[in-house]
């Protein structure tokens, strides 16, 4: 027997049991849904970030107090690089400009509407080409802030959900002070950066009380140094300079690298994807033990069928081969539907994420991930088919035929 003609008798064997072979490919259609929708969604996260990542400038360094380990802790719990640190970093060898990240929440009223948002500090006079050049940082409408004036640029974001309908050129009030909203920034494509609201440095420092540190710092290296070994003793000398500090403990610093974030990043995302595989990938083992008991199934109410096969001379190769085809077949189409359901969700996450600024996600869909969600489905679909085309073939003529 040729090819075809297995193809033709694993085809009318699943035509002629229409409503279990359909649920039986249900169960694959679950599991390739949950694998692709899950896999492409996170991918994509991860290559948004990279991006955004990518956009810093690989000659930028992120300073920040505490180690990576407590990273939430760092971040919540108001431990900030203090004046000296600053200071510390700007004596480093190597280093061409400090940029202190100082952000508060505090009370903006704009017309009728009083609202707490972010204020950021930002060092117009000494490190606007760093925002705009290195941080990729931009203005969409409007200009940029004068020092020294009361003005404000906001996220794109702000517009939209903070306040609906701000415009350039319209006042805010913060601490009672009065504020022109001199421009609108470009997304930088997560949801809390576009939602902050910048303002001269000294300002923020004067309206805030935050005069002294900051949570974290951006330090741009001067050219021609090594960005990873300016790293080095940046945190070299912080931490000597806390030693230095009386009545002080050595402190924890992370200075990390555009590479560094990026490594981590990927780290962080690759772990996230083998817990979504392995998590999605139950379903995909139930859909494998529905085709199992199917084809047990079929084997039992097919035994005088593979009984006149074997009479007439099909060898137990042809017996596994038919079963394995319709097995096969099942993981196929079962791996198409859930593909096209699965990305077409992701699509649609993507869709609204585009009509939604401030839901940031895309969906990465490539013919790795098609040609793996195929080749996944169907040797499930023929692993799960295996065992019971063995038990057909072992079946012996006499008794197969005799079987009622």
């Amino acid at each position: 027997m040729i090819f075809n003609e297995y193809l033709k008798i694993a085809i009318k064997n699943l035509r002629t049991r229409q409503l279990r072979s359909w649920l039986t490919i249900l169960g694959i259609v679950i599991g390739v849904f949950l694998i692709m929708s899950l896999l492409s969604l996170s991918q994509g996260l991860k290559n948004t970030v990279l991006k955004q990542l990518s956009a810093m400038g690989t000659d930028i360094i992120m300073v920040m107090p505490g180690s990576l380990s407590d990273f939430m802790t760092t971040m919540m719990g108001g431990v900030e690089l203090t004046n000296s640190d600053l200071q510390a970093i700007e004596k480093t060898k190597g280093v061409e400009a400090v940029i202190p990240m100082a952000y508060k929440g505090e009370s903006v009223k704009y017309e009728s509407e009083n609202k707490i948002a972010i204020l950021y500090g930002m060092d117009i006079k000494n490190s606007l080409s760093i925002y705009k050049e290195d941080m990729g940082m931009d203005v969409k409408e409007g200009r940029w802030l004068l020092p020294g004036k009361r003005e404000i640029v906001v996220g794109s974001l702000v517009p939209l959900d903070v306040f609906p309908g701000l415009k350039v050129g319209k006042v805010a009030t913060i601490k009672g002070k009065q504020f022109e909203i001199v421009g609108i920034l470009k997304s930088l494509g997560n949801r809390q950066d576009d939602s902050m609201i910048g303002i001269d440095l000294d300002i923020f420092r004067s309206i805030t009380g935050e005069k002294d540190g900051a949570p974290q710092a951006v330090v741009k290296i001067a050219a021609g140094f090594s960005v990873d070994q300016v790293a080095k003793d940046i945190k070299k000398n912080l931490e000597e300079n806390a030693k230095r500090r009386a009545g002080q403990e050595e402190n924890a610093y992370s200075v990390l690298t555009s590479d560094a974030l990026s490594g981590i990043v990927g780290n962080v995302m690759a772990i996230l994807q083998i817990a979504i595989f392995s998590f999605a990938s139950i379903a995909i083992i139930v859909g494998g033990i529905g085709i199992m008991n199917t084809m047990y199934t079929s084997v039992r109410e097919r035994t005088k069928e593979i009984g006149i096969l074997k009479a007439v001379g099909a060898k137990n190769s042809t017996i596994i081969m038919i079963f394995l085809m319709e097995a096969g077949i099942i993981g196929l189409i079962g791996g198409l539907g859930g593909m096209i359901f699965g990305l077409g969700l992701a699509k649609s996450v993507e869709f609204i994420g585009k009509m939604n600024p401030s839901f940031y996600i895309q969906a990465s869909i490539t013919p790795g991930l098609i040609i793996f969600g195929f080749a996944f489905s169907f040797g499930v679909g023929c692993l799960s088919g295996f065992f019971p085309a063995r038990s057909a073939a072992k079946l012996k003529p006499v008794e197969a035929l005799r079987y009622e």
